[in-house]
């Protein structure tokens, strides 16, 4: 009875959640009609609305500068090492007891050509020399006595010969006398044979004479070797006093009054400053450069500098020689330089060289940022436009580098390449003379007090640094206006 009013409710209750769902379609889609048009007016509204304008070449802004052809003296730049030309290693000649030093004789002194540096003990020498010229004078009298007795060796023979010229003319008389029937056989026989034996003391007397002569001979080679042996004794003698050959530095010394020393031992080296030399490797192919067309090496001026903190000592030189093979293991050439007037610098020293080349024509130097790696540059062509050209790269010379100028020269070219600039591309060229000037870093500024005192004890108690070098650095600190340069590299090692 209840079933037909509970049917309608439910009929209803289903119509009205359908309607409902299809209100709620209905809305939706409205909602994303809306959407979709707010979105569409929004892009149109970003994008400008209404047609489009015409698109323009953009213009860039280039660093340009000329190519000038000009001779340029490249230079190339290695590390070497400072070594001495003329060193004298002192040895002990012979063995003995050092019994005299000279005052000062210690590592860094300075000795004077001809000075005595040391003595050994000549107690042995001198006797050695006393016998030997003892022994020169026993020859000297063995020479005069074999003189005499050659003397009277002749003096023998002479009358020796005499006699048998007596003793054949007896002979010739008793036969001549025997011939006459006067004389008799006996008697020409007695004088034959005192002709003989006349005639055998001239012979004995000839080997008395031989001999004396062989005796002269000898006790000359004795006197000889008597004299060599005093001229050996003289120069041991002279050898126990070692003196300096030349003039310099002494380095490496070992030698304490009282010490044995045996033959031969090192006791220490005289380094000549003034005769100061580099050495430095350079790969093969910059010694092609400094080779000319007979391929002798070029004796090329060279620079070697040294930073000792903050002030930089250095000297002048020509290359003189290269080294005649290459050692196992290594590449490039050794090459050594003469070095003139090279004060404050010491064997050992690790410098830094610069070698002047040979000149070249006819080149353009040009900021390295200028040359790609392929090394083509950016000329300015007609209309402003860019040219891509290659060019000849000689030579790079730190931030430089140098072109060979042909065609390029009088053109202008891009000073800083970048990804933005490329061939055909427009550019607003900003050149040298239209751009603001540069100020440029002050040299030389003034410290105050504080900073100043820092500086100088630093200085004061740096033992690393040669005296010369320490007095050039202090006396440009006490300068009202201090080097900027000699500041930072002060401050860079202090770790300020």
């Amino acid at each position: 009875m209840l079933t037909g009013p509970i049917d309608g409710v439910n009929m209803r209750f289903l119509a009205r959640s359908l309607t409902g769902l299809f209100l709620i379609a209905v809305t939706v889609g409205l909602l994303t009609l809306a959407g979709s048009f707010i979105a569409g007016a929004i892009a149109d509204r970003m994008a400008g609305g209404g047609p489009s304008a015409p698109a323009r070449e953009r213009v860039f802004s280039a660093n340009v500068l000329p190519v000038v052809a000009e001779t340029v003296v490249p230079e190339m730049v290695a590390f070497g090492e400072i070594r001495s030309s003329r060193t004298l290693e002192l040895r002990s000649p012979q063995g003995g007891r050092i019994i005299e030093i000279a005052p000062g004789f210690q590592d860094g002194a300075t000795v004077a050509e001809g000075q005595v540096l040391m003595r050994l003990d000549p107690a042995d020498a001198t006797a050695a020399r006393d016998l030997a010229l003892a022994g020169v004078a026993e020859a000297e009298a063995d020479v005069r006595d074999a003189a005499r007795a050659l003397d009277l060796a002749k003096d023998d023979l002479a009358a020796t010969e005499a006699q048998l010229m007596l003793r054949q003319q007896a002979l010739t008389r008793q036969e001549d006398l025997q011939g006459r029937g006067v004389g008799s056989a006996a008697a020409v026989e007695t004088a034959a044979l005192a002709q003989s034996s006349a005639e055998q003391a001239v012979l004995s007397r000839r080997s008395s004479l031989a001999t004396a002569e062989a005796r002269v001979d000898q006790v000359a080679s004795s006197l000889n070797r008597a004299r060599i042996a005093l001229a050996e004794a003289d120069r041991a003698l002279a050898e126990t006093e070692i003196t300096a050959s030349f003039g310099g530095r002494l380095s490496g010394v070992s030698a304490v009054t009282g010490r044995l020393v045996s033959a031969n031992e090192s006791l220490g080296q005289i380094i000549d400053p003034d005769a100061l030399e580099v050495s430095f490797r350079i790969s093969t192919a910059q010694y092609a450069r400094l080779v000319d067309a007979n391929g002798s090496l070029v004796r090329a001026s060279v620079q070697a500098s040294l930073d000792v903190m903050g002030a930089e000592i250095t000297a002048q030189g020509m290359v003189e020689r290269v080294g005649a093979a290459v050692e196992s293991g290594a590449s490039g050439r050794v090459v050594y330089a003469s070095l003139a007037g090279a004060k404050g610098l010491r064997p050992g020293d690790f410098v830094t060289v610069t070698i002047q080349e040979p000149a070249l024509d006819r080149v353009a130097r040009l900021p390295a940022t200028a040359v790609d790696g392929d090394g083509e540059v950016l000329a300015l062509g007609p209309e402003d436009r860019l040219e891509e050209i290659a060019a000849q790269v000689l030579r790079r010379q730190g931030d430089d580098v140098l072109i060979a100028a042909g065609d390029l020269t009088g053109r202008e070219v891009v000073a800083e390449r970048s990804p933005l600039l490329g061939a055909g591309i427009k550019v607003k060229p900003i050149r040298a003379e239209a751009g603001a000037a540069i100020p440029e870093a002050p040299e030389s500024v003034e410290l105050d007090p504080d900073r100043r005192a820092k500086l100088i004890a630093f200085v004061e108690g740096n033992i690393r640094m040669p005296e010369d070098a320490k007095a050039r650095v202090l006396e440009q600190l006490a300068q009202e206006k201090v080097p900027v340069q000699v500041i930072e590299r002060l401050e860079q090692r202090m770790g300020g």
